[in-house]
């Protein structure tokens, strides 16, 4: 369970809540244009474009969950259980693995448009990175400061969506959580107008009445209404503190507290991070369950001419600013 967003100032930002019950040992990783990216079935590609993002690390190979490219192009992989499905090498076409999907499509496309070409062109193949990593149930968002596309592998192809509300969660397939969406269409920021029987004079006694109905639940369609309704109502100005902060904040509505979500294993799913970058300036920034401090990676402070990955560990523990 996660939740994907972009969001479009004077400058573009994309951020993302990781919602799981384990820890898969996250870093900070930049790729830089010269690391060799190798694929399973689509060859190499020693040049490309740098990205940075989230990562784990396996074998010297960035497994990202989202990254954010030179270019201002950014992706993520979220969820999609039971709807998932990667097929077999079609002619013609190009094979990608479900987890070299990002980089495969952040390494050569600087725009949306692009990116919506390369999957015209593009099976997503049933190729595991080893067998003790089988393949994850993904489903992806792409997103640039010009809009937002889904993309979804299922039994019946593959499908890319135009997301108008720049918005990602889980299941149901993208459609279904669009079409659902609507049976929230009367709901407001602004104090509800009595529409129920005029003549009866209604008594609005709290603010934020207007919302009354916006589900607080935390399964992904729900969260998918209320992450698309705070940042549709969301106001802030266009300096980069402003701007941060309420990605984070739109984030913060739908995000996972320990013990709200138990799992049959008796365990607890979290939200184990929420990062939000500026896809303009290349800055990576994050905060972790047990952090909420903002901490932030800069790309294009680094050499991006490199060969070898950039890795930055992350900070998870609390950092308690004490004033007295």
């Amino acid at each position: 369970m996660c939740t994907a967003v972009g969001f479009n100032k004077k400058d573009f930002y994309f951020g993302r809540n990781l919602d799981y019950d384990v820890k898969f040992g996250d870093n900070v990783v930049i790729t830089p244009r010269n690391f060799p990216l190798k694929f399973r079935l689509a060859g190499s590609m020693n040049k490309h474009y740098a990205m940075i993002g989230m990562a784990h690390i396996e074998k010297n190979y960035p497994l990202y969950y989202e990254c954010a490219n030179e270019k201002g192009l950014a992706i993520a992989c979220l969820n999609f259980v039971g709807n998932a499905f990667y097929g077999k090498p079609a002619e013609g076409k190009f094979a990608a693995a479900s987890f070299e999907l990002i980089p495969f499509i952040a390494g050569q496309c600087a725009n949306l448009s692009e990116a919506r070409e390369l999957l015209k062109k593009l099976t997503i193949v049933d190729e595991p990175f080893s067998k003790e990593l089988p393949n994850s149930e993904l489903h992806w968002m792409i997103s640039d400061k010009s809009g937002s596309i889904v993309v979804e592998s299922t039994r019946g192809g593959l499908f890319v969506y135009e997301n108008p509300l720049g918005v990602l969660t889980n299941n149901p397939e993208f459609p279904a959580q669009l079409t659902q969406i609507n049976n929230y269409m009367g709901l407001s920021a602004k104090p509800p107008e009595n529409r129920f029987c005029p003549s009866y004079s209604f008594n609005a006694y709290s603010r934020g009445m207007g919302a009354i109905g916006l589900p607080g639940d935390l399964s992904s369609q729900s969260r998918f209404t209320r992450a698309a309704f705070v940042k549709s109502n969301s106001v802030c100005g266009d300096s980069e503190e402003e701007c941060v902060s309420q990605v984070f904040h739109i984030l913060a509505s739908v995000e996972n507290q320990k013990g709200c979500c138990e799992l049959e294993n008796g365990r607890f799913q979290i939200t184990q991070y929420s990062c939000c970058c500026n896809c303009t300036t290349g800055v990576y920034y994050y905060n972790y369950y047990d952090n909420h401090q903002i901490n932030a990676v800069n790309m294009r402070a680094e050499n991006l001419c490199s060969s070898e990955l950039i890795v930055f560990k992350p900070r998870q523990k609390e950092n308690i600013n004490y004033q007295n």
